[in-house]
């Protein structure tokens, strides 16, 4: 479902984030939840080598195809945000867009994050979150007894910009926004876009 929807989802309006996500991008990269690798076209030529990380084997594979027709060097490795087969300090950058709602352990996966960034190295963020308005947080945490069995782990009402920050990032920018690419996607229409630094 993800791989039928996700060009979709980019023409309505995900490219364009994502493309503010990823400008000014440098150096040795990480992304964690790579999909079908729809994003390893618009990373900056500045970017040494990019690591994709990507546990599902079909979108692995198809990330591989995208892997191969990339202009930067790309790299896909079957793994997850909770375990990251990297040594420590390994990489500049890292990149999280929409995946941090459906990985299994929120905090173990931004432990690993912080680990494998070399101190001073960015934690690039394109989330939908929990929203501020409280009567929709609410409408979150009821969906949310439904919606991960049937949306791949996908959590609508995830406080992602507090786990960053408590996860010894410092959050430099966090841009909130609505991003309603159809009604039935409301739950998850609140978003944030930003950068957090490892101290």
């Amino acid at each position: 479902m993800f791989a039928r929807e996700v060009g979709r989802i980019d023409t309505l309006g995900a490219a364009s984030h994502r493309r503010r996500l990823l400008e000014g991008v440098t150096g040795h990269v990480l992304e964690v939840g790579a999909g079908t690798g729809i994003s390893f076209g618009d990373y900056p030529a500045e970017v040494v080598e990019l690591a994709a990380v990507e546990p599902e084997p079909y979108l692995r594979a198809r990330a591989e195809r995208a892997a191969a027709a990339a202009p930067i060097p790309v790299s896909v490795t079957d793994a997850t945000a909770e375990r990251l087969p990297f040594a420590a300090a390994t990489f500049d950058v890292a990149v999280a867009a929409r995946v941090l709602c459906s990985v299994d352990d929120l905090e173990a996966s931004l432990s690993e994050l912080h680990r494998v960034l070399r101190p001073g190295g960015e934690l690039r963020f394109y989330e939908h979150v929990a929203s501020s308005a409280p009567g929709l947080a609410r409408w979150q945490r009821r969906f949310d007894l439904v919606w991960p069995r049937l949306a791949g782990g996908c959590h609508a009402g995830r406080d992602t910009p507090r786990a960053i920050a408590e996860a010894g990032f410092v959050v430099e920018t966090c841009e909130r926004f609505t991003f309603r690419p159809c009604i039935l996607a409301a739950p998850t229409s609140p978003y944030v876009l930003g950068l957090a630094r490892r101290a």
